[in-house]
């Protein structure tokens, strides 16, 4: 089985600016498949951490939501609130962020934000999906309520899953503060003593109170821990290890599973935008963005999540990578630039099992929408 995506370059003329082809792009894709008057369309995008801007610009979401309007539907803009300590961690400054960084009310076109796991993470379903490590999950609740469900997400570099695009932005995004808590409950970090500086990184930004000093070097409480890695994100010396090949498969898995709850009661119902744009080497968690491993490539849509997954880390491993980026190895074209960042991290493990729990296809035709000329 062979799945479309369709893509777009980053090339406009005086016909058709970037905004009017993206709305192009997605009715080609076929978005109206998934509408019909009056649902409840759920628009799942990462509101960006404050400090961060590699996150999608509000004005081609903007033209996302005009764009399910012309259908007669009502979106909303919406994501979960965080694990990690942040300006994401609860609703009001989840909101306050999103405003901050460009998307609020009048900008958005009157669209609401609506956080999908209520005020501190605790509004959630729990769905049966009756897989190899999940029997149940925890989804945000305005997201399995909406009638409708339209992934925008920035694909980039991933500290933990190698990249972060659709299925990322689904399967973790979408779960509630329990959801999150269950995914990364098998991975355990280990401070590195003979590399570690005593910087307090890693404690000051511990969302559970799990690390303290103790003769200026870090020490992690695993009964405390919560497998968050938000100190494997923070260490400034890589000192901050876990088990890769144990513990980030299964990672990987249940989010895969997690995508699989999330979309149990979208069947028809749910569409998927990737942001080839920015792509900078870590998640748009973090309150700064560090320089594009590569240049910007365009835009994906689809039907298939896995399918625009593959073919969006097809598009940046046929790039030469940019120079003085974190990037060092695999620069080339067609080498795996992903691998040059998180070397321990087999990211096509997710693709895999995603393709083999019925999510999608990992074979996909690269349907490509042409610029308008003059």
């Amino acid at each position: 089985m062979t799945a479309d995506v369709f893509f777009m370059d980053l090339e406009a003329t005086s016909r058709e600016n970037l905004p009017q082809k993206l709305s192009r792009l997605i009715k080609k894709a076929g978005i109206e498949n998934i509408l019909k008057k009056n649902d409840l369309t759920a628009i799942k995008i990462h509101f960006g951490e404050q400090g961060n801007t590699a996150y999608i610009r509000p004005i081609f979401v903007r033209k996302i939501i005009q764009t399910i309007k012309e259908y007669k539907a009502n979106p909303f803009l919406t994501d979960a609130n965080t694990l990690y300590v942040g300006t994401r961690s609860n609703s009001v400054s989840h909101i306050h962020t999103a405003i901050e960084n460009g998307f609020s009310y009048s900008s958005m076109d009157a669209t609401p934000i609506v956080i999908a796991d209520g005020l501190r993470g605790k509004s959630e379903t729990k769905i049966e999906v009756n897989q190899k490590n999940c029997n149940h999950v925890y989804i945000g609740s305005e997201i399995i309520d909406a009638n409708a469900l339209v992934s925008v997400a920035h694909f980039k570099g991933h500290e933990l899953s190698g990249f972060g695009g659709t299925l990322k932005n689904i399967g973790m995004g979408c779960a509630s503060r329990r959801g999150k808590l269950d995914m990364h409950s098998n991975v355990s970090p280990r401070i590195k003593r003979k590399t570690c500086i005593g910087c307090a990184e890693c404690e000051k930004h511990c969302p559970a109170g799990a690390i303290h000093l103790k003769e200026k070097k870090a020490y992690i409480d695993k009964k405390k821990c919560i497998g968050c890695a938000e100190c494997i994100v923070r260490c400034p010396t890589g000192s901050v290890n876990i088990n890769w090949n144990q513990t980030v498969p299964v990672f990987l898995e249940k989010m895969m599973e997690y995508n699989l709850g999330i979309l149990k009661n979208k069947e028809k119902k749910a569409f998927f935008i990737n942001f080839i744009t920015d792509i900078t080497p870590k998640c748009d968690c973090l309150s700064y963005s560090e320089s594009p491993i590569v240049n910007n490539i365009g835009v994906l849509a689809s039907s298939d999540p896995v399918a625009i997954d593959q073919a969006s880390a097809d598009l940046v491993n046929q790039q030469k990578a940019l120079p003085g980026t974190v990037l060092k190895t695999n620069l080339n074209p067609g080498e795996d630039k992903f691998k040059g960042l998180y070397p321990s991290v087999d990211w096509e493990h997710q693709l895999d099992y995603a393709q083999k729990i019925g999510l999608g296809t990992r074979e996909y035709n690269l349907v490509k929408i042409k610029t308008l000329s003059y």
